[in-house]
């Protein structure tokens, strides 16, 4: 196949993802928002979520500014990296950028909306929540192709293959450092806010949920997005930019004679994009049909379409590559699509209610807050067997087939559906502010008696989508340390077991993920603790807060976690950009190798479990709600909102931060590999 047609197909695609997102952007706000009560409540969490991606992205700017600085200095030494290498940095970091702060923007709007159309039944609210997360699924994926197959065609045109391959691993650091702020910061802001709320209005003054007296609602609104979904969508388009670029760099090392390896995955992505419009038609909710089965049955449809559509473009470019007959490649690939479907129902068990995973925690809490406890970190601890097991499986599976590489693509088509994964994401945050909305604008129990389900089921979807970027991640990991050994010594470097400086490595790796999921769950305690004592002060000196008669004042408890979020996010997302260089500057390559196994293996476990274990413990916590256990106010209710506050700096902040963290120190290692010791 040509070359052009490829890049051309593929850019095309991109434009036609783009297009059809800003269409449902157009569809979504042409929609009534309300009366004029629930327009004010989502004007202040448009207001607060601007005014904290704006100071993010700026403190971020510095940071990126010295990078970018580095990038292009650092030509001075080697030909991997000059101008082109910097401006691959800049690339990442703004599609990325970009791709979280639309779709959020639009989330925004969409809350209001949403809460608007529960008059109209399920079917009306169900459907514009998923198209407003469609919004953000559709610019991740669209933003990332056209960002890498339109820097690469300007980049081999102007610099020739090689120093392209080093400039896109730079592209996908632009969109990791932007993806690691975006997660750790959010989801500081997110759970502080939340904790704090919680502590307060629900366990000492035993308000609801979202009740508009409780000064913290609004903030915690407001993290719902910049958390969950402008955070989400920059993890995912990082993950998805950084596996793309690693398969094309792996491929131009293992096969330097076939440019069609290269262009692959550029080929799979252009038709990913197409197959998740069309999966996306398929979310039609029927009366009597559960929420969770409408919203995968565009996941269903998406996976379906994808594996049919791969076998042509498998079979046209890839026949006989290495000595690997296409076949093999294409199975690999469906390796891909089933580790993804398998994530997805592993993490739905772990985090439903309707499993006795969250039933047992729900049980444990009768007996008190302690067996609440014990009970959550036990399926935490649960929770990471059978994901890793399935992504061992997929590892031998794929690499039998076609060899490393088609491990690599079998990351790859794990990434294929990031854009259907996404928008049943987003639909989390949208219909937890619906619900807020509904609830601070006092607009009925009918009302309510759709926003609930819709928030109960937006739940488990944001619980299922980091589910699947761990393990997604965890792949691109192993792909960027197959990278990284490939580009020291011409790949002659051994890490063996015996060796001190390996195993030195191992342990300082290890010990990172541990280390920086402390140090973000320090940060949302000292925030919601901050987040705690106005709240108080504000019930204790505000008049009238309590009936009603009196008004909180919101905009004090979002100044806080806005300004905690900020200072606390800069040394965690740090770490992993020093410890590479550190590592690598005195240790040498063989301890750098063995940091970056270690901090795949613990962070991978890290992850999955408080991930999965944050989500249980929160629907343990609903499922008490709904009447099971005593309900709403019992003790075995008070036990479980403290299992929740636990899990939620678990679930929201530290545990999906880890994958941004893992790829983070794995691009800065294979740079730091280029620069000393290719």
């Amino acid at each position: 196949m040509n070359d052009t047609f490829v890049i051309l197909f593929s850019l095309i695609c991109a434009g036609i993802g783009i297009l059809y997102a800003f269409y449902l952007s157009y569809w979504v706000m042409k929609k009534d928002a309300g009366t004029a009560e629930m327009q004010k409540i989502q004007a202040a969490i448009q207001e607060g979520a601007e005014a904290y991606m704006a100071r993010q992205f700026k403190s971020i700017s510095l940071v990126a500014a010295l990078l970018f600085i580095l990038l292009w200095g650092a030509g001075f030494w080697s030909d991997h990296f000059g101008p082109l290498t910097a401006i691959g940095f800049l690339v990442g970091g703004t599609a990325s950028a970009l791709s979280g702060y639309v779709g959020m923007m639009i989330a925004v709007r969409a809350n209001a909306r949403t809460a608007h159309a529960a008059h109209l039944g399920m079917g009306a609210a169900l459907s514009l929540a998923f198209r407003g997360g469609a919004v953000t699924g559709l610019l991740l994926i669209s933003l990332g192709l056209f960002s890498v197959a339109g820097f690469y065609a300007v980049a081999s045109t102007l610099a020739g293959e090689a120093r392209t391959v080093s400039a896109l691993l730079s592209l996908g650091l632009g969109g990791s450092l932007i993806s690691l702020f975006a997660r750790v910061g959010g989801g500081i802001y997110t759970k502080a806010a939340d904790v704090g709320a919680d502590l307060v209005g629900k366990v000492e003054a035993g308000i609801p949920e979202d009740d508009p007296r409780n000064p913290a609602v609004i903030a915690d609104n407001v993290g719902d997005n910049v958390g969950d979904c402008a955070g989400m969508a920059a993890d995912l388009f990082e993950t998805y930019a950084v596996t793309t670029v690693a398969t094309m760099a792996l491929a131009h090392l293992l096969f330097p004679e076939s440019k069609n390896a290269m262009l692959f995955p550029l080929l799979l992505g252009g038709i990913a994009i197409l197959m998740t419009i069309v999966g996306s038609w398929f979310v039609r909710h029927k009366t009597g049909e559960g929420i969770m089965f409408t919203l995968y049955k565009g996941f269903i449809a998406t996976a379906v379409l994808s594996a049919a559509a791969f076998y042509p473009a498998t079979s046209l470019l890839m026949e006989g590559v290495g000595g690997v007959a296409a076949q093999n490649y294409y199975l690999a690939a469906l390796i891909g699509l089933g580790v993804t479907i398998a994530l997805v129902v592993i993490t739905d068990y772990y985090t439903a209610k309707k499993f006795s995973p969250v039933q047992e925690i729900a049980k444990a809490s009768v007996t008190g807050h302690g067996t609440n406890i014990i009970a959550g970190l036990a399926v935490s601890l649960e929770s990471t067997a059978a994901p890793v097991l399935v992504i061992g499986g997929a590892i031998l599976g794929s690499y039998a087939l076609a060899g490393l590489f088609g491990v690599a693509i079998a990351a790859e088509a794990m990434l294929m559906m990031a854009g259907i994964v996404v928008a049943i994401d987003s639909f989390g945050p949208i219909t937890d502010n619906a619900g807020g909305i509904a609830e601070m604008a006092n607009m009925g129990k009918a009302v309510r008696d759709v926003t609930d389900p819709l928030d109960a089921v937006g739940n488990t979807t944001k619980a299922v989508t980091k589910g699947y970027a761990i393990g997604s991640a965890a792949l691109a990991a192993i792909v960027l340390f197959s990278e990284y050994t490939r580009s020291i010594s011409k790949g002659e470097a051994v890490f063996n077991l015996s060796d001190p400086l390996v195993l030195v490595g191992l342990f300082i790796g290890g010990m990172t993920p541990f280390l920086f999921g402390s140090l973000l769950m320090k940060a949302v305690g000292q925030a919601a603790g901050s987040v705690v004592e106005e709240v108080r002060r504000q019930f204790r000196e505000i008049k009238g807060i309590m009936e009603g008669t009196g008004k909180p004042e919101y905009g004090k408890c979002v100044d806080i976690v806005t300004i905690a979020a900020l200072q606390k996010m800069m040394i965690p997302s740090l770490i992993p950009v020093l410890i590479p260089v550190l590592v690598g500057a005195t240790l040498g390559a063989k301890a750098l190798g063995g940091v970056l196994v270690g901090s795949i293996v613990t962070g991978l476990f890290i992850a999955i479990s408080m991930t999965s274990g944050g989500a249980a413990w929160d629907n343990a916590k609903k499922y008490i709600e709904e009447g099971h256990y005593g309900g709403k106010k019992s003790l075995s209710h008070q036990a479980a909102i403290t299992g929740d506050t636990v899990g939620d700096p678990y679930k929201d902040t530290a545990g999906p931060a880890i994958n941004p963290m893992i790829k983070v120190m794995n691009l800065v290692a294979v740079l730091v590999g280029l620069l000393f010791f290719a």
